[in-house]
């Protein structure tokens, strides 16, 4: 038996669990599953649930919910081993300031830099620091989002890209790339919800080294519905023109995990669900 708890995929049982925690009803139903089909934004009791009493579970969401938010991200890059910006992880406030004082002795990273909030995505909470002004200001929202019980956040090395990223969105086994360009100069963030268009056909080398590098990440950390964000490095790129034409520099790094991610690249959100329904099929065909 198929259970189903995603209100687009029809299994042989189908369960609304929306806006809700998960009840003894609902566990007795996932017990008798040969498979659970999880909507993309469920929450952590019903991921748990499902895990602990069904072997089959789609989606994987063990990475999403072993490393939460943006610095549990940095540590599951550092454990697979893929490339990523420089990162410094601060748990609150205090201990930035305990390392580094009231003037910001012995920060490792030049200006520019990036600063992001340990929640938030696809732009959102992420700020260019270019001046020690700069990091007061954000250091005093951050103090007010520590009295409201949020907490955490990390600084991270400026990559220049043009003004450019390379969403990959993995949905079992389709993988689909496109690069997210920000045509206006004030920004630096590019992301569609900030004004970022979708380009699917420039460079394709690249977005061929980026599309294997997190079907591998994925493999080896079991992820199989998300929006990964890459970055290549403009800078890295013209000093390759400039010395040695033929020197091949392209390096991935990995800035990103959006496990709700938008659907704007893929074609809107009604073909999104048909790829996704598709993919869940595919997925249960293989069990």
């Amino acid at each position: 038996m198929i259970l189903s708890f995603h209100p687009w995929f029809k299994a042989d049982k189908n369960i609304i669990c929306a806006g809700r925690n998960p009840d003894s009803g609902d566990l007795a139903v996932i017990k008798a599953a040969d498979a659970v089909i999880l909507p993309q934004g469920c929450y952590k009791s019903l991921y748990k649930m499902a895990r602990d009493n069904c072997v089959n579970v789609f989606p994987n969401y063990d990475a999403r919910f072993k490393y939460p938010g943006k610095i549990g991200q940095t540590m599951l890059f550092q454990n697979k081993g893929v490339p990523f910006p420089k990162t410094l992880i601060f748990r609150d406030t205090d201990s930035f300031i305990n390392n580094h004082g009231k003037y910001f002795e012995g920060l490792s990273l030049d200006f520019p830099f990036v600063f992001k909030f340990d929640w938030g995505g696809e732009g959102e909470n992420v700020y260019l620091i270019k001046s020690v002004e700069d990091i007061h200001d954000v250091l005093q929202k951050a103090a007010v989002y520590e009295n409201t019980g949020q907490a955490g956040f990390l600084i991270q090395e400026y990559i220049p890209s043009q003004n450019r990223s390379l969403r990959v969105v993995i949905i079992n086994q389709k993988i689909i790339t496109y690069w997210r360009v920000l045509k206006k100069t004030e920004g630096f963030c590019s992301n569609l919800s900030q004004g970022a268009v979708v380009d699917f056909d420039s460079d394709p080398d690249l977005q061929e080294i980026a599309a294997f590098s997190v079907k591998n990440f994925c493999k080896h950390s079991a992820i199989n519905l998300a929006g990964v964000d890459i970055l290549f490095s403009s800078v890295a790129e013209q000093q390759k023109r400039a010395h040695s034409p033929q020197l091949q520099i392209k390096k991935p790094f990995f800035l990103e995990i959006n496990y709700f991610f938008g659907r704007q690249g893929i074609g809107g959100s009604e073909k999104y669900y048909k790829l996704l329904v598709a993919e869940i099929r595919r997925w249960v065909k293989s069990l």
